[in-house]
């Protein structure tokens, strides 16, 4: 008798088996439909099965699926201009030739420490990289770095602008960002004297949607030009129009030395990610860092699409107009919900801190409301892997006003059922 798929699956896997999903919905073999909120693994930045993305994909199919990247292609070709006319302008080289976020972090390090003749990084305490084991040496949390004997060195993690939960004691209206005026004493006494880079999340994917105060990345950007180092901006979540600009660094005001970007650029699912870099960065030998399904045809095909769709103004004026809007009713359900510590995000970014009676973090409720919120049909993810106490709301860009509301309302009744 052959052995349950499920027991022969690496990875834990629910019971529960997915059959389509289309826009903003996904839907079972049981008939239960589900609003999710995660955008898949927060990739679907056009949701599920755009029908602009499909075409693209399957028009391409008919010519070329995959291609060496040593050669040219329309798809390519188009896809490096397309993301150097919508990226900052200081921003002139895109590499292509990795397949995901870790790839793109990982490869933007290793240009600036060839630029730089450095080789350590900075990165925030609870910055999530990726998961090569580069990346997960230099991204924080404890817990994902105990399991192994020899992690990659050179890398020194440093208090988030959590403004919530300061790590300094202080209050934004009067701490003068000290979260970037301590980096000094960092350099000082805490690395090698060997920085090469600060690599962060203008607002953090996994380490529970911490948003960048306001000056805080123009602060880092002083700070690296002072000490000659490069700001590379992790926008693999935060791209892509997932603020209500393309960039979150449009969206902050500030320049980087490079952005990286994965998940939304392939709209509804494609694997494509990328490295954008100024002339600073630019150098790193091909053979230092190149993948072989980077650059491939039909993620370049579905790339383009998105960007296409995502770059238009009204599209992202709707991102926008759809994040305030569930940011003010997630701003009443704290007024009615004790559990509700603190809400923020910038457009459809949006995370929100459970805690209990005390104001600590609840972890255990945070993850309860996870799962309860399938009873509701609502897929919800939460922040560090389940060890954290954010519930992250991030749909799919193409959502509406009333499916706003549609989240709030099936959260609210999540809420009032695991705390009744």
């Amino acid at each position: 008798m052959r052995a349950p798929v499920a027991d022969m699956t690496y990875y834990p896997v629910s019971d529960t088996r997915m059959v389509r999903g289309e826009g903003i919905y996904l839907y079972d073999d049981a008939g239960n439909t589900y609003l999710d909120c995660a955008s898949a693994t927060f990739n679907l930045s056009l949701g599920y099965s755009h029908p602009a993305v499909v075409e693209a994909v399957q028009k391409q199919a008919e010519s070329l699926v995959h291609l060496t990247s040593s050669f040219r292609s329309e798809p390519v070709d188009d896809l490096i201009r397309g993301l150097v006319a919508c990226s900052p302008e200081n921003l002139t080289k895109v590499h292509l030739k990795v397949g995901g976020g870790s790839e793109a972090n990982e490869g933007a390090i290793k240009m600036a420490q060839v630029a730089t003749g450095r080789r350590e990084v900075i990165t925030l305490f609870r910055s999530h990289l990726g998961q090569t084991m580069m990346m997960t040496s230099m991204s924080g949390n404890a817990f994902r770095k105990a399991p192994f004997p020899i992690l990659f060195p050179g890398s020194v993690q440093v208090p988030d602008p959590y403004c919530f939960r300061c790590f300094y004691g202080q209050h934004r209206d009067t701490c003068a960002l000290m979260c970037v005026d301590r980096l000094d004493d960092f350099l000082e006494y805490a690395s090698g004297g060997q920085v090469a880079a600060v690599v962060l999340e203008p607002i953090s994917g996994n380490g529970g949607n911490i948003v960048a105060p306001d000056g805080y990345l123009n602060r880092m950007r002083e700070f690296c030009d002072r000490h000659g180092i490069a700001l590379i901006l992790d926008e693999i979540q935060t791209g892509i129009g997932r603020t209500g600009r393309m960039f979150a660094a449009d969206h902050f005001g500030v320049r980087p030395d490079a952005i990286t970007v994965g998940k939304g650029l392939g709209g509804s699912g494609a694997q494509v990610a990328a490295i954008l870099t100024n002339d600073r960065l630019a150098g790193l030998p091909a053979h230092h860092h190149s993948f072989t399904y980077g650059a491939n045809l039909l993620a370049a095909a579905a790339a383009n699409a998105t960007l296409d769709i995502v770059g238009r103004p009204e599209f992202l004026a709707n991102v926008r107009t759809t994040g305030r809007h569930i940011l003010d009713r997630l701003a009443d359900l704290q007024r009615r919900h004790d559990c509700i510590g603190d809400v923020r995000g910038v457009g459809l970014m949006i995370g929100v801190e459970i805690v209990d009676a005390a104001g600590a973090p609840a972890v255990a409720l945070t993850n309860e409301i996870a799962r309860r919120g399938l009873d509701h049909g609502l897929i919800l993810r939460t922040s560090r892997y389940g060890h954290g106490n954010v519930v992250k709301i991030r749909p799919p860009l193409i959502l509406t006003l009333d499916q706003a509301d549609e989240i709030c309302d099936r959260l609210d009744a999540v809420l009032a059922a695991v705390t009744r």
